[in-house]
């Protein structure tokens, strides 16, 4: 008889030797069949008869998505999360098994997070009975739209009875074998602020009797991210930037209608909840003096994920015993992520997981060239498992025993 956590590790590594190839083939499909947020019907079917082949009988969210639960009902549950929406991204890497929708493609890596926890589910079905913890693998739906399917997840009851949630997301600029981890900020809040500005119009030879939409929006532009520059502590990362402004149709007239479109966004908790009011008192002081009116529609996107300090510790020890060299530091990223949604409500950690081959350039997300190593995956099962190892072995000591195939 081996330790709990020994025998879990050593049973994930042996099954996914043995399955590899069926591995390599789920997220190939997933990835030839990518699906847009809240649109994963057959991405669903899909991961539901996996499991059901696996002996494990899914539990479909009222939307798309579904999650899967192993071992007892009562006591301790670990979450493992993987997100499983596509990107209206065309795919261009030219892979024997690139996107065969459209317009639409895997730019995110999400097809790799959930071979990942779909693997570790099955890998996992072969000793359900003999858990001393339950597992719960969550495959979430929309992820990439503002707000994050996230939500849904825990409205539907995802995370009912979780004590803990761990996820990974494929990072291109980590050498794979790399893992990458990080205490508290991973990522930043990304919230879309959307202004109107409105004037009577007039003539640009006159612009002293009307007020003047072009320059309030100009005003806005250049005074907004530098006044925000001087409310906000720097060392929040909070950074603001516009990337649509729109306005006029002629060279001598001026609009009654002006449109700007921005981000901010910020690794601080505090900061992000305060930054509406803040943007709002900002934009009415800058357009005080232009007479123009305005209306602001702030869309609040996701909080930065916080990674708890003692989830990420476990995570540091169960990626050191797949390689002691593999942890890394991981640096806080401006992206947004909707995981940090549930870890509003449970402890827990997002780590980064190493992509690229080690030839040629490193390739960015959300580009339509990006190619994944599929070696990645063998990398994120086996740190699954080892949390799951640790995360046992924490509870029990580490010569609580389990029977295993």
């Amino acid at each position: 008889m081996h330790g709990v956590g020994s025998a879990i590790s050593a049973h994930v590594d042996g099954w996914l030797r043995e399955n590899r190839d069926a591995v390599v083939r789920w997220r190939r499909h997933l990835h030839s069949h990518p699906e847009l947020s809240n649109e994963e019907i057959e991405t669903t079917n899909f991961l539901v008869d996996v499991l059901a082949q696996h002996g494990l009988e899914a539990v479909r969210f009222p939307g798309t998505g579904c999650y899967v639960d192993l071992g007892p009902a009562e006591g301790e549950r670990i979450a493992f999360r993987a997100d499983m929406d596509a990107l209206r991204v065309p795919e261009q890497t030219g892979l024997e098994y690139a996107s065969l929708v459209p317009g639409v493609s895997h730019a995110c890596g999400h097809d790799v997070h959930t071979a990942v926890v779909l693997a570790l589910a099955c890998a996992l079905s072969e000793c359900a009975d003999t858990l001393p913890i339950g597992v719960r693998c969550i495959f979430q739906p929309a992820e990439e739209v503002m707000g994050g399917g996230a939500l849904d997840v825990i409205e539907w009851g995802g995370l009912s009875g979780v004590s803990t949630i761990f996820a990974l997301h494929v990072e291109p600029k980590l050498r794979v074998g790399q893992i990458g981890v990080r205490a508290g900020a991973i990522t930043s809040a990304a919230d879309v602020i959307k202004l109107q500005i409105e004037g009577p119009g007039g003539h640009t030879a006159r612009p002293h009797l009307t007020a003047d939409v072009v320059y309030a929006l100009g005003a806005v532009v250049t005074q907004l991210p530098a006044l925000l520059s001087r409310r906000v502590d720097p060392r929040t990362g909070t950074v603001l930037a516009f990337g649509r402004i729109e306005a006029g149709d002629a060279a001598n007239a001026i609009p009654k209608r002006g449109l700007l479109d921005g981000t901010v966004r910020t690794a601080d908790i505090a900061t992000w909840r305060a930054l509406e009011e803040l943007l709002t008192d900002l934009i009415d002081l800058i357009l005080a003096p232009t007479g123009c009116t305005h209306q602001l529609n702030y869309i609040r996107g996701v909080p930065p994920v916080l990674n708890d300090d003692a989830a990420t510790a476990l995570a540091v020890e169960a990626g050191r015993s797949i390689d002691p060299h593999a942890i890394v530091t991981a640096p806080q990223s401006s992206g947004g992520e909707d995981f940090s949604w549930y870890l509003e409500h449970v402890p827990g950690t997002m780590v980064r997981l190493g992509a690229w081959s080690g030839t040629g350039d490193k390739p960015d997300l959300h580009q339509g060239n990006i190619i994944i190593d599929e070696r990645s995956l063998d990398v994120g099962v086996r740190l699954f498992g080892a949390i799951l190892e640790r995360y046992i072995s924490a509870l029990y000591g580490p010569d609580a025993e389990l029977s295993v195939p």
